[in-house]
């Protein structure tokens, strides 16, 4: 049976445009590797800490929900222990009222993206 997964994970800010999306392409690599299904993922952007982390005050945020077996976990968190790009990193499995919340937010963003873009023409 595959369980929901979410991880977030937060880089160092001094990453160029290209590194950060390489170090994303890493992981979502090491995921469907290991036959998870990605199913929805957020750029979450440059953003302020709550406190400094290895001296740094800021990060690049990523969301990457996805569905699999519960012992690639350990191999994705060993990755991102590796990674010196990485300084922050969590991993939750999603139970199924976690995983409508998150469906009904990706819903609710997606209405409100559309709602946008027909606004503007």
């Amino acid at each position: 049976m595959l369980n929901h997964y979410e991880t977030v994970f937060i880089t160092t800010p001094v990453l160029s445009e290209s590194q950060m999306k390489e170090a994303v392409e890493k992981f979502k690599s090491i995921l469907t590797d290991s036959d998870a299904q990605i199913v929805h993922e957020e750029n979450w952007g440059l953003r302020k800490l709550a406190y400094p982390i290895q001296k740094k005050s800021t990060g690049f945020y990523y969301l990457i929900e996805f569905e699999s077996e519960g012992n690639l976990i350990d191999k994705l968190e060993t990755e991102y222990r590796r990674d010196e790009r990485i300084i922050r990193f969590l991993t939750v499995r999603l139970d199924k009222y976690g995983k409508e919340y998150a469906e009904r937010k990706r819903s609710k963003k997606a209405e409100e993206a559309e709602k946008a873009k027909e606004e503007k023409s």
